[in-house]
């Protein structure tokens, strides 16, 4: 048997901890891990719900996300399309708009193209956004819509894409950083049509638990299950770190892999030091304190629509059809709070808005901004905080922060967690090469 090149604790078993465990032992490390749920998944977390099966958590790929297709192809997943829409709705001001999903693509073009004009110049390697480090800080400031409430863009252009980013961003837009839009843009080739599909279009068949079981399989350590941490001490160079468990269980490994999203940090007691941009956002708080709702609706529907601010639903579409003669659609919104969306009264309310009669006869949402162990839902930057969320190295002292909160390209999605899960692993291992 080989000899091991290190012990490797991980806390939290979603993508991001799943991942760094399968190839820091392909690298030749024992590693354990450590999820306070009952259950692996993280933030992604695949349930049977109103008759169906459902993402609760996060749901969309593509092709052009590199990490999470790597891992389709390995696990032959297949992926589906969600339907193109032959009714839309729109409000703007006390007006409900009718159309088609095409026609609210063409009135989007322009205004989006103003959000993402400075996507060429502030990246131009979208996986490395810190390259262009001083223009990227210097440019984070105002919010993403301040670019065209200049008098440019119509009113009902402008409540688009007010609607657009308070569910892009999970949260209100009026305090959203500018710079993931254009970050987006950028890792989308710079064009709205694909980055619609990268983020809301196509899904799995049988849902994101088909891969993340796979991987579990794949990996030879322990995955402890309702084994919360709630101490962690980073011990001086050379020495390791020490976990102190729920139960008083103590623990001691080479390094610790961290996946905890910035709203969970604060449950864990660090003694030593974290890194700069951890603190400042535990700090602050991302701007990701929205929600989303499955809504299931009488009739086969096939329904996009969008609300801006002063509506608890900034985005609903139409996403599967069932036997029974009813629709199961997707909702967003920018505060979780505005809205009990486990209520079909208060829900039917909401969509009662668009004048699209709308008929609500269940609901479902698992609230993760008051889930204790995320804090919040994907992760999108406030003014100021773009580079917090995309730290050039992840490795602080003999610990490792990975998760698609720190992701340096697809930052908030499972592409994203994947992706540090690999640099978690570089990174280790380039300590005892």
């Amino acid at each position: 048997m080989a000899h091991s090149k290190g012990s490797i604790g991980i806390i939290g078993a979603g993508f991001a901890g799943l991942i760094s465990a399968r190839e820091l032992e392909r690298l030749g490390y024992d590693v354990e891990i450590f999820e306070a749920r009952d259950r692996i998944g993280g933030r992604t977390w695949t349930e049977e719900r109103m008759g169906y099966t459902l993402e609760i958590g996060g749901t969309w790929v593509h092709w052009m996300q590199p990490f999470i297709w790597a891992e389709i192809t390995r696990y032959g997943s297949e992926i589906v399309a969600s339907p193109v829409c032959d009714e839309a709705f729109w409000i703007v001001g006390d007006k409900v708009h009718r159309g088609k999903e095409a026609d609210v693509d063409e009135k989007l073009a322009a205004v989006q193209a103003k959000i993402f004009e400075r996507s060429r110049e502030l990246f131009p390697l979208p996986h490395a956004p810190w390259t262009n480090r001083d223009a990227v800080e210097a440019a984070d400031t105002g919010t993403v819509l301040d670019c065209v409430r200049n008098g440019e863009f119509s009113d009902e252009e402008v409540a688009l894409a007010n609607a657009y980013w308070n569910a892009g961003y999970n949260g209100e837009s009026r305090t959203a950083s500018p710079i993931m839009a254009a970050h987006w843009a950028s890792l989308s080739d710079h064009r709205l049509s694909l980055l619609d599909d990268q983020t809301l279009r196509y899904k799995l068949v049988g849902g994101m638990k088909r891969i993340y079981t796979k991987i579990r399989e794949d990996i030879r350590g322990e995955v402890h299950l309702n084994s919360r941490v709630t101490k962690v001490d980073d011990l001086d160079a050379g020495k390791g770190v020490d976990i102190t468990l729920e139960d008083g269980t103590t623990r001691h490994f080479d390094q610790l892999v961290v996946t905890l999203p910035i709203g969970a940090l604060r449950t864990i007691d660090f003694t030593g030091d974290l890194p700069k941009h951890a603190k400042e956002a535990m700090v602050e708080g991302w701007n990701c304190t929205g929600h989303k709702v499955w809504v299931k609706i009488k009739g086969h529907r096939k329904v996009l629509a969008y609300a801006p601010d002063g509506h608890p639903l900034a985005l609903l579409r139409s996403e599967y059809f069932l036997d029974d003669d009813t629709t199961i659609c997707v909702g967003f919104g920018p505060d979780h709070a505005a809205i009990d969306l486990n209520s079909v009264e208060e829900v039917q309310k909401a969509l009662d808005a668009w004048e699209a009669d709308l008929e609500v006869v269940d609901t479902f949402s698992h609230d993760w901004v008051e889930d204790e162990f995320t804090g919040q839902t994907w992760a999108t930057p406030r003014t100021g905080q773009f580079l917090h969320g995309h730290p050039e190295k992840l490795r602080h002292g003999n610990l490792i922060f990975a998760g698609s909160d720190w992701a340096a390209g697809w930052n908030s999605f499972v592409d994203g967690a994947i992706e540090t899960g690999f640099r978690a692993a570089r990174e280790i291992d380039e300590l005892h090469s």
